[in-house]
């Protein structure tokens, strides 16, 4: 990790030369939330080409942030895993996300909209507690997507991890959320709530009616989103 050295002895300097390189703040984002395999990676990171991925987990491991090591739930699957070193940027990384929040401004965030991330990031944060005690099946819609992103599936079960879908699962749905996906984004993001969202009719829910009034309490928002906005 020596390509573009500051060549200065300040330890900032030296931090800066492995954590600055493109995707790796980003990529430390996925690991600390729990990410461990390849494709969970790649899922929250969908604009990084694999070849990048692939490099960047390299080049933590050889900085001793990240190790490689067998699943212990499935053979033949690796998993990477942080270090003590890896887990002690945990609250710089935060602290990025909670400035970020603070100070930048909404419209700027609300340019860059990736229902893939979206729809990740809702799964991974989704509160189970005010869901029905069976399985519950919600259906989101993006209806100004193309066709082979507009349609996205959480199935939710109390008793399992939540599971994203982009094909239809086949089972029943238990809500039908049609929202516009600078909304959802606001929403996920503490910008805007679910209630402002359906009263201006930029979203319709369909089904099940406890489901649809609890939204607000159950749906997964962004860790930051209690963060007030200091920028405009």
């Amino acid at each position: 990790m020596t390509i573009g050295s500051y060549r200065q002895f300040c330890p900032v300097a030296m931090a800066a030369e492995i954590l600055c390189t493109r995707w790796t703040i980003v990529l430390l984002r996925e690991l600390i939330a729990g990410s461990t395999r390849f494709n969970e990676l790649r899922r929250g990171v969908p604009r990084m080409s694999p070849a990048l991925l692939s490099q960047r987990l390299k080049e933590l491991e050889a900085a001793g942030i990240v190790m490689r090591r067998s699943s212990a739930s499935e053979r033949g699957v690796l998993e990477y895993q942080l270090t003590a070193a890896g887990r002690e940027l945990g609250p710089i990384v935060e602290a990025f996300g909670v400035w970020g929040q603070r100070r930048i401004e909404s419209h700027l965030s609300l340019q860059h909209l990736d229902v893939q991330l979206l729809m990740w990031d809702m799964r991974r944060n989704l509160n189970t507690t005010p869901m029905p005690s069976r399985r519950s099946v919600l259906q989101f819609a993006y209806p100004e997507l193309p066709a082979t992103q507009r349609l996205w599936w959480l199935i939710v079960d109390p008793n399992e991890s939540v599971d994203l879908c982009s094909i239809d699962p086949g089972f029943e749905v238990d809500l039908y959320v049609s929202v516009d996906l600078r909304t959802m984004t606001a929403i996920w993001m503490g910008l805007e709530t679910v209630r402002a969202a359906v009263a201006s009719q930029r979203m319709l829910l369909t089904g099940d009616r406890q489901l649809a009034a609890a939204m607000q309490s159950w749906l997964g928002l962004s860790p930051f989103a209690k963060e007030r906005k200091l920028a405009s």
